[in-house]
């Protein structure tokens, strides 16, 4: 069971244009309501693969009740906590170029007492977790640091945390010593404080990650492909896409396909690079299912490219 961790959720609302005109009215040719937020996507992408997994996250008002039905109808084990703020909607404007506008909303404050709830429901559901999967933005109210003590406590009940944020939670967290974060690249730079114009910087940056105390790295580079850093060994990882149609999620189907997998090795890194481009194929913030994946169209290599360049330079 892969148990999933979203501190701040969302309604995520997802309408697809043929361009966006600022000023102008824009008339959506599609939209969709999905729930949303990191961890929930995870275990969306989970259920999706026929396995069984549950979701810890803090819910309120009407749009927490419709995330919590939306999850409930996708065969989704939901273990939520009760706050007395209203769960954040997300808007997300995707154009028939592929290019994706996001508008996301601060999110609720949780209290003292809904805090420490929310860490007591992590504590219950997670005796039967083969994964834990820490994922998203900390809402107003949890401290950087709150990860890292979700680290600690799943170590000390024998669990692995897989990590999946920014900033400086995710600063906070590695000295807790996560079994794997998953930053993209636009996050590993930022973790680094420079620029990544190539695949040996991004393996420089993560090997820094796993100096900071991450057992493993599994970095998102975007159209470029996927990079796995562990005791093992690295390796990169790429698909080929026909067309982008929204990458709303495809991080976090990526890292759904590497804890199915088993969460290390080139056979986990494959799942990863396989979910990831079958997400961005598929609307909105849809996970894939086993029938859109294409393991043919992956390649995995232990030879890393390292003079090559990112599509994008980031710092």
């Amino acid at each position: 069971m892969i148990l999933t961790v979203t501190p701040n959720p969302s309604l995520d609302r997802t309408y697809e244009v043929f361009a966006l005109t600022r000023g102008e009215v824009i008339r959506a040719d599609t939209e969709r309501t999905d729930p949303g937020g990191k961890g929930v996507n995870v275990s969306r992408a989970v259920a999706a693969a026929g396995r069984r997994t549950v979701a810890v996250l803090p819910l309120g008002g009407a749009p927490g009740a419709l995330v919590a039905d939306l999850l409930d109808a996708q065969g989704i084990e939901v273990a939520p906590v009760g706050i007395s703020g209203a769960t954040r909607s997300n808007i997300a404007l995707a154009e028939s170029d592929g290019v994706l506008t996001k508008i996301n909303a601060p999110g609720p404050e949780l209290s003292a007492s809904e805090q420490e709830l929310l860490l007591d429901t992590v504590r219950e559901q997670s005796r039967d977790a083969d994964w834990i999967a820490c994922c998203g933005s900390l809402p107003r109210g949890l401290s950087p640091s709150w990860y890292a003590d979700v680290v600690t406590r799943a170590h000390a009940g024998g669990a692995r945390i897989a990590l999946d944020t920014s900033g400086q939670a995710l600063v906070e967290a590695l000295r807790a010593r996560p079994d794997v974060v998953k930053p993209n690249a636009e996050e590993l730079a930022q973790a680094v404080g420079r620029p990544l114009t190539t695949v040996g910087d991004a393996l420089k940056a993560a090997e820094e990650l796993r100096g900071l105390g991450a057992r493993a790295v599994l970095a998102s580079l975007g159209a470029d492909g996927q990079l796995l850093v562990e005791d093992t060994g690295a390796w990169f990882g790429s698909a080929r896409v026909d067309a982008v149609r929204s990458n709303v999620g495809a991080g976090d189907a990526s890292l759904a396909g590497f804890l199915i997998a088993g969460g290390s090795g080139p056979e986990a890194l494959a799942s990863a690079v396989a979910h990831g481009a079958a997400a961005v194929q598929l609307p909105g913030s849809v996970m894939p299912a086993p029938a859109d994946l294409r393991p043919a169209a992956v390649t995995v290599t232990a030879d890393l490219p390292l003079e090559r360049e990112l599509t994008e330079h980031l710092s």
